[in-house]
């Protein structure tokens, strides 16, 4: 069975450009939601035990929309916590600066490009920097669709523009979440790491490999009894 991966910072972290309710919300419950929902799709499309990725891309494949949208939602939001650390982390450096640089003149560019993209994009969806073969690009995604099925572009960092995602802390202003998340919370580090990766200098983002139910007890015996990680587990 998948799990539901433990956020990679406290929960009230990303205060208060992200809230604490918010988090609690995102992913206590809808992220959750999307796990609890694959857990129980795909042993009906005979992928139980396979990597998550391979469930997403098999899902689409097989044109099992219920699968796939709840696949790849879990997927995408596991990449999303990942994507963020507290405020005062360091901006791009080394290689993914000068990649940024030459795609898109520096990162005010970037910045101007990724916000508009996840502002302009109508409706529910991801806000993304992938690279490729032509270098970096800014692009979104509708609703669960994900990075995983598409040929030639691999992911560095994304953002969540559904409006659960924002909503109790920004209310309908889209456009000034997408700034303070990246003036604050965008985790270069792990972008850097994408890109590495995505030329075979290193391992990208992968989901957690599904567990037994023994396995999955033992894990959450490291949390307290809210569900949030303890200090220092």
């Amino acid at each position: 069975m998948y799990v539901l991966p433990d956020l990679p910072y406290p929960v009230d972290a990303l205060a208060p450009f992200i809230s604490a309710d918010t988090m609690r919300t995102h992913h206590g419950k809808h992220h959750k939601t999307y796990v609890d929902k694959t857990n129980d799709l795909a042993p009906k499309a005979g992928l139980a035990g396979r990597p998550l990725e391979d469930v997403v891309r098999e899902a689409h494949r097989k044109g099992d929309k219920p699968l796939f949208n709840n696949a790849a939602q879990a997927w995408n939001h596991a990449f999303f916590w990942r994507s963020m650390r507290p405020a005062g982390g360091k901006g791009p450096s080394g290689d993914l600066e000068a990649a940024i640089e030459s795609a898109f003149g520096g990162l005010d560019e970037l910045r101007d490009a990724f916000v508009a993209e996840g502002a302009g994009h109508f409706g529910s969806g991801w806000a993304w920097l992938v690279t490729g073969s032509d270098g970096l690009k800014v692009i979104s995604t509708h609703d669960a669709d994900d990075t995983l099925i598409k040929d030639g572009i691999y992911p560095l960092i994304v953002c969540d523009v559904w409006e659960h995602a924002y909503y109790l802390d920004h209310k309908n202003d889209r456009k000034r979440f997408l700034e303070r998340w990246f003036d604050n919370l965008a985790d270069w580090d792990f972008a850097a790491e994408q890109l590495a990766a995505a030329g075979s200098r290193g391992e990208g983002f992968r989901y957690p490999p599904p567990v037994d139910d023994a396995s999955k007890a033992a894990a959450v015996k490291g949390k307290d009894k809210s569900g949030e990680r303890r200090a220092g587990a």
